[in-house]
């Protein structure tokens, strides 16, 4: 402790007033009436370490006429309920370790300055509700036993939660975050509502031990959280990192001209993305999900390499890459190609583009067998490419008439133009070996050669 504590015990952490040398809580009558008419508002509060009942608290603040300055209330301990109700601090406050063992209600206050609240512990329920905040907000690693309610809230300056623990009911909905919230590492132990909030969040290797409702208009990050119950997440114009995220109960994603990455969740139970509007996913790569549905998104950028259940993924009017279409002459047989254009996922167009291949033919064949297409045209378009991904792997140089029966099945029309171009050929070839005997006249012999 940087300050002299009080002189009844050394027990007491009360910092010492002058020149009695006790802290308020230890006051004779008369010395805290005379202490209590030096405190003027505007001014300095300083009650660390001091054991504040809910009168002695309430007086001091009435001493103050609701309005203190700077207030330095670490290590305080607060015995009875907190009501902060018209209560204006115009300078920043510290409750740095401080100790709450009832009602913590900061509704009605208002706060003109920054607000610390780090290690601090909350035994009964902590109210935020609608309070504005000026200046910066921290609960870092503090600890709330019961509910916490921060709906409403207007944070100008943000708010940091990092290691914080939430072990009941914890909402923030219509929360206005000015430069965002910072949840990392985290443990939310109830049901977690975070909602219509405005500004950014990152709840980054946070723990939900229930479910979890996240929704924000700003950037939201949950990068390698993990969530024992359901999370749900909404978002709209911005982003949602979900990289390595943990989820064992149902999970569900909704992006409204929103971009998420998923690359490396390990989704256990169904999930479901669906977008509206500009809407797209960035990165399936090396996730485990044994229930996936993806609707109305945009895969054409997704890298789809490594995912575990590719049977398990099931896409219903998403928009894929499209290869390139037209004629190609090679060397290798058959000489002469038509492609047309087809959905293809955008490892396959990295695997074709000069840098070199990112995902292997073997394993595009196998992600194009198993993806489950919603509509015919894509399931045949996934069909071909995998026995064109096959064919690759195999690096089997095929008869151009037994490669396109093959491959080209379920592209009928594509067979049709082959063995049309074929029956040309052959026709053509012949013509040309029967033309010049035609002109040729038969040889006879010489009647005067018998003579």
């Amino acid at each position: 402790m940087d300050w002299v504590t009080c002189a009844y015990s050394s027990a007491c952490t009360g910092v010492a007033s002058r020149p009695s040398g006790y802290c308020l809580a230890h006051l004779s009558p008369e010395h805290l009436d005379a202490t209590l008419r030096g405190i003027s508002p505007g001014r300095l509060l300083d009650l660390r370490g001091t054991t504040l009942s809910s009168d002695l608290f309430s007086r001091v603040l009435d001493a103050a006429s609701g309005r203190p300055g700077r207030t330095r209330m670490e290590r305080a301990t607060f015995t009875g309920d907190v009501r902060l109700a018209e209560v204006t601090f115009s300078g920043d406050v510290t409750l740095d370790g401080a100790r709450f063992e009832r009602l913590a209600s900061f509704f009605g206050a208002r706060f003109e300055g920054n607000v610390s609240l780090a290690d601090a512990r909350f035994a009964r329920e902590l109210s935020f509700h609608g309070v504005p905040v000026l200046g910066h907000l921290s609960l870092d690693r503090a600890v709330m036993a019961r509910d916490a309610l921060f709906s409403q809230a207007d944070l100008s300056h943000g708010l940091s939660c990092e290691r914080a623990r939430f072990d009941g009911y914890a909402t923030f909905d219509g929360a206005r975050l000015g430069a965002g919230a910072v949840f990392r590492g985290a443990r939310f132990g109830r049901t977690l509502s975070f909602r219509k909030v405005t500004g950014h969040a990152a709840f980054d290797a946070a723990h939900f031990a229930a479910d979890a409702y996240l929704s924000a208009t700003g950037r939201l990050s949950a990068a390698r959280a993990r969530a024992d119950g359901a999370l749900d997440v909404t978002v709209a114009r911005c982003g949602v990192d979900l990289r390595g995220v943990e989820v064992t109960g149902p999970a569900t994603v909704r992006l409204t001209d929103a971009q998420a990455d998923l690359e490396g969740a390990v989704l256990r139970g169904p999930a479901t993305v669906t977008g509206r509007g500009a809407s797209s996913l960035t990165s399936l790569r090396q996730v485990s999900a044994a229930d996936l549905s993806l609707r109305t998104l945009d895969l054409s950028a997704c890298r789809f390499a490594g995912l575990v259940h590719p049977s398990g993924v099931r896409v219903k009017d998403c928009t894929f890459a499209l290869t390139p279409r037209g004629m190609r002459v090679s060397l290798r047989w058959p000489m002469l190609r038509w492609f047309s254009r087809r959905r293809a996922l955008a490892d396959e167009q990295s695997m074709r583009a000069p840098a070199g291949p990112d995902a292997s033919a073997d394993g595009l064949a196998a992600l194009y067998a198993g993806l489950r297409a919603g509509d015919r045209a894509t399931a045949t378009d996934f069909a071909f490419a995998a026995a064109e991904m096959r064919r690759r792997a195999a690096h089997q140089r095929w008869p151009s008439l037994l490669w396109t029966l093959a491959a080209h099945v379920p592209r009928a029309g594509r067979t049709g133009a082959w063995l049309a171009m074929l029956a040309a050929v052959a026709a053509a070839a012949l013509l040309w070996g029967s033309a010049p005997h035609a002109g040729v006249r038969p040889h006879l012999p010489n009647p005067a050669i018998r003579r």
